[in-house]
């Protein structure tokens, strides 16, 4: 579990993401700052809300994001950490994880990689299967015997909102859906001025061409090219990073990535 008092991580740092920005601020940030304004109407605020999208594009960003803007403490698990091996545990660990949050409150509840408890039920027997799903019924118990008073928000992060189990996903548990896609050009553009910014770049290597450069790549992709970009320059001395060294680190990180996959899909076929 990784607890932060306050992220450092402010929505200036994350580029491409103004409409996104805007619905988080709306759904988790105002129940937090401003409680009164959902007592005045008379609606409830939103349980928890939903980040879906490919890896890499900034779903934990937004989640510390909000955490930073409203003083709350930032509570991250990786949902597959609550499959445990002993009996019970993982049911123990959610209860765990909620009583924290209302002691550290105003608190944000961050479950990432959702679809590893929260896949659809099937009709299985093997005591893992059984596990995972006991796990997923105190979550869910959780999120309804929670109530949401604007003092803790639930943010939760998966890849496959495809495979979610549907109980999860009815009003009352995570009542808002946000698609985190891959940046677009405009994007792309955002989050390169971003992690240039302190770089000292040759002339040739404008923001423009570097878009061009990196299509199809996510933000933490574009952090990561950036980054070795500027470690070959540094590996051959020189005191600007030039368009070759993006190449480079572009070619890089996509091999780094099919390696990745590689291992992902020999650990299934042969783990």
């Amino acid at each position: 579990m990784e607890i932060e008092t306050k992220p450092d991580v402010t929505y200036d740092q994350i580029g491409g993401l103004e409409d996104q920005i805007v619905e988080v601020k709306e759904t988790v940030e105002l129940p937090l700052k401003e409680p009164e304004l959902f007592e005045k109407i008379g609606i409830d605020p939103p349980k928890g809300i939903l980040l879906y999208g490919p890896p890499g594009t900034g779903k934990t960003l937004l989640a510390k994001a909000v955490a930073n803007e409203t003083n709350a403490t930032f509570i991250k698990i990786v949902a597959s950490e609550f499959v445990k091996k002993y009996i019970g545990e993982g049911a123990r660990l959610v209860r765990e994880v909620f009583e924290l949050a209302k002691e550290k409150a105003p608190a944000i509840i961050f479950i990432d990689e959702l679809d590893a408890v929260a896949a659809k039920r099937l009709k299985s027997s093997t005591s893992g299967d059984r596990e995972v799903q006991r796990t997923l019924m105190q979550l869910l118990a959780e999120l309804d015997g929670f109530e949401s008073r604007g003092d803790i928000g639930i943010i939760g992060a998966t890849n496959r909102p495809d495979i979610l189990d549907p109980a999860l996903l009815r009003p009352g548990r995570f009542d808002r859906f946000i698609e985190v896609p891959l940046p677009n050009e405009d994007g792309r553009k955002e989050i390169l001025k971003i992690h240039t910014k302190r770089m000292a770049l040759d002339e040739e290597a404008d923001i423009d061409f570097l878009c061009d450069l990196t299509d199809g790549l996510s933000g933490a992709d574009l952090k990561a090219v950036c980054t070795e970009a500027g470690m070959f320059a540094i590996r051959e001395k020189r005191d600007k990073v030039t368009v070759a060294d993006f190449m480079d680190a572009v070619n890089k990180v996509v091999d780094s990535e099919h390696d990745e996959e590689f291992k992902k899909e020999a650990g299934v076929m042969f783990g």
